[in-house]
């Protein structure tokens, strides 16, 4: 649910274990040292039980680059909050981003708005919604989606990303 006009729903912690998980695949090695469990279309499912959890945390996983500033990657993250009711969308840019002018988010050109980015760690800032019902049913219908992050309040950057194997693999989450 990204904001257009609505006020944006936006959570720095869904829950504990879920914000764990998330940190781990902050760091690289993390990321590369989680079991990939399956892989939908673009999207790679990895799995990992944090420190302290009950049970494996999972998320789909794509990772892309601006085709003109291999420099310039996205890491998004869907998943399912531990507490089974949240839907999350994170998104890990790189530092040196605009912060004030968010995260535009385009699927199949169609606009769906800005969310904020709520906080920056040594690896990238990271934004975050709650996905609506709404949001989630365009991820799956869609067929590519356009990240767009700011280095000045006048240049964006489309980031594309294809949506190929997001519905599949967001319905295989545990």
């Amino acid at each position: 649910m990204f904001e257009k006009v609505q006020s944006l729903k936006t959570t720095m912690f869904a829950s504990f274990a879920g914000s764990l998980l998330v940190a781990a695949f902050f760091t690289g090695g993390a990321l590369a040292q989680a079991q990939v469990k399956g892989k939908f279309g673009d999207w790679e499912m990895r799995c990992e039980t944090p420190a302290g959890a009950q049970r494996e945390q999972c998320a789909i996983i794509q990772s892309v680059a601006a085709e003109d500033k291999p420099n310039m990657n996205l890491v998004v993250i869907a998943l399912k909050a531990a507490d089974g009711k949240s839907r999350l969308l994170r998104v890990i840019a790189p530092l040196g981003v605009l912060l004030p002018a968010g995260l535009g988010l385009n699927i199949d050109n169609s606009d769906k708005g800005r969310a904020g980015f709520v906080r920056c760690l040594p690896s990238g800032c990271v934004a975050e919604v709650v996905m609506d019902d709404k949001l989630l049913d365009d991820l799956g219908a869609g067929t590519s989606a356009t990240f767009i992050v700011f280095e000045t309040p006048e240049q964006g950057i489309g980031i594309p990303l294809t949506l190929k194997g997001f519905k599949e693999g967001f319905g295989k989450l545990p």
